[in-house]
C-alpha cells in the first residue's frame, strides 16, 4: 500500500493505533486500576487541582487515578468544550455531579460549577512515544489546551494509556504539546528529553 501524503499517514495511524487500544482493552480489563498503583504516591501530595476526562470507547479510565487524587486531598475536574476550536476548560467535579453535553457533544460539568485552572491534567491519547510525543484524535483540543494553560504557568501533562498504544516516535508539528510522563498498566515514566 502507498500512502499519499502525511495526512493520510496519520488517518491510518489512527486507524492502527484504536485497534490497538480496543485490543488492550480486552487483554487487560484492570489496567486503569493497575496503572493507577503505580503512581508515585510521594507525587500524589504535591497535586492540588487535577483534570481528568469520561473514558470515551475504549480509553483507559482515569478514574482509578483520579480516585487517589482525591483521596490525597486534591480536587478534581472534568473538561468542558465551550467552542469548536477554543481551549477546553475545566469545571469542577465530585462523582455523582450532573453532566451535560458540551459544544462537542460530551458530557461535562455544569456551566454552573466553577472553573478551574488544573496543575495537573491526565490526558488521553491513541498513542504516544518515549519523548512525550502524543497523537490524539486529531480535533487540536488539548493541544490547544495545554498551549494556553502553559502560557499561564507551569502545568504536568501526564499521558494514560496502555501499553500497546506506544510507538516508536511520533512526528510532531510545531502546534503540538509534549506529555511530561506517560502512566500504562506497565509503570509510570518520565517522558525523555534526549530518546
Amino acid at each position: 500500500m502507498v500512502i499519499s501524503s502525511p495526512a493520510a499517514a496519520k488517518a491510518l495511524l489512527r486507524v492502527q493505533l484504536r485497534a490497538a487500544r480496543r485490543e488492550a482493552a480486552t487483554r487487560a480489563p484492570d489496567a486503569a486500576e493497575i496503572a493507577a498503583a503505580a503512581f508515585p504516591a510521594e507525587r500524589l501530595a504535591d497535586v492540588k487541582i487535577v483534570a481528568g476526562y469520561r473514558a470515551h470507547g475504549s480509553e483507559i479510565d482515569p478514574w482509578p487515578l483520579m480516585r487517589r487524587f482525591a483521596e490525597a486531598g486534591a480536587r478534581l475536574a472534568l473538561p468542558a468544550a465551550v467552542a469548536p476550536d477554543a481551549p477546553l476548560i475545566f469545571r469542577a467535579y465530585l462523582p455523582g455531579d450532573d453532566l451535560a453535553p458540551d459544544v462537542a457533544g460530551m458530557a461535562a460539568p455544569l456551566e454552573a460549577a466553577p472553573a478551574l485552572t488544573p496543575d495537573l491534567v491526565i490526558v488521553p491519547l491513541l498513542g504516544f512515544d518515549a519523548r512525550g510525543g502524543r497523537m490524539g484524535q486529531g480535533g487540536g483540543h488539548y493541544d490547544r489546551t495545554l498551549a494556553a494553560l502553559r502560557a499561564q504557568g507551569p502545568v504536568f501533562a501526564l499521558g494514560l494509556a496502555y501499553q500497546a498504544q506506544q510507538i516508536a516516535r511520533i512526528a510532531a508539528e510545531p502546534h503540538d504539546q509534549r506529555l511530561d510522563a506517560i502512566l500504562t498498566e506497565t509503570g509510570y515514566r518520565l517522558a525523555q528529553e534526549d530518546f
